[in-house]
């Protein structure tokens, strides 16, 4: 029974496989038809040098390497700030108060229900002069504003939906409100939004790439300026997808890991 079993998985599993390569195989073969019945030429060989160059035998980061490293900034900062912003917009939400519900909730109403890029104008041309600050914190803070409203309604549902048993024991246990989130709510919301917190993370990584239209050379604003000077629209834009695609895969293969860990070692 068992044999037959791990056989049926088995052709699945290869069947699944199967699949995939003919779909990627179809796709891949159906983007080229398209470009040649459009007359396109591909000059994929002209693409490493924007990438990386060797001189002398010392490596030297090409121009989407360099926008590489701003986006990547632009999303650890505003993914560490995305958290923070969501989580205290949640206890807002949930706590006693009127102001900080009332607070919390025009913040959410605002920041979901207006367009990202009309918000990265907003904080570019209207606050950043107020505050003083240049257009690399005003992209981070759009950023963070915007996806922390998302974030919030994560942590408040995976809040909620702690056992109510839970809360009444801390109550019993006279624990503070500080001591009731820290060590016993918290911990369990986290195993059950983290896989939602994982996708609000790739959708930061991919609308980082908005940032551009204030300026900030990130890999986006690279690739636009190398498709307008050498007219490889398709091979530069082709190679950025494949790198944000890149970055999320690592980001949520790796968060599956420590996720699938965690929950054997509890």
């Amino acid at each position: 029974m068992k044999t037959s079993i791990y056989q049926f998985c088995k052709r699945n599993h290869l069947f699944d496989i199967s699949a995939y390569l003919v779909l990627m195989v179809g796709g891949v073969l159906f983007l080229l038809k398209g470009a040649e019945d459009q007359g396109y030429y591909w000059q994929w060989f002209r693409i490493p040098k924007f990438l990386y160059e060797f001189d002398d035998g010392r490596f030297i980061a090409g121009p989407i390497l360099e926008g590489l490293k701003i986006t990547l900034n632009i999303t650890w900062i505003s993914l560490i700030l995305t958290y923070i912003i969501g989580l205290v917009t949640a206890l807002m939400r949930l706590s006693n108060s009127l102001l900080a519900r009332g607070i919390a909730r025009v913040y959410l109403e605002i920041a979901r229900n207006t367009p990202l890029l009309v918000q990265i104008f907003f904080m570019y041309f209207v606050v950043a002069p107020i505050l003083n600050i240049d257009r690399f914190v005003a992209g981070v803070l759009a950023l963070s504003l915007f996806e922390g409203a998302y974030a919030s309604e994560i942590y408040r549902a995976g809040i909620v939906a702690v056992n109510k048993g839970q809360w009444e024991a801390s109550y019993t246990l006279g624990l503070s409100t500080y001591q009731e989130y820290r060590y016993i709510i918290l911990p369990q919301a986290i195993r059950r939004i983290l896989p939602p917190l994982t996708s609000q993370a790739i959708s930061l990584i991919k609308d980082s790439s908005l940032v551009s239209v204030i300026a900030i050379y990130e890999m986006t604003m690279y690739a636009n300026e190398i498709a307008s000077e050498t007219f490889l629209v398709f091979e530069i834009f082709f190679t950025i997808a494949a790198i944000y695609l890149a970055l999320a895969l690592i980001l949520s293969r790796g968060v599956a890991y420590f996720e699938n860990r965690y929950r054997v070692v509890s």
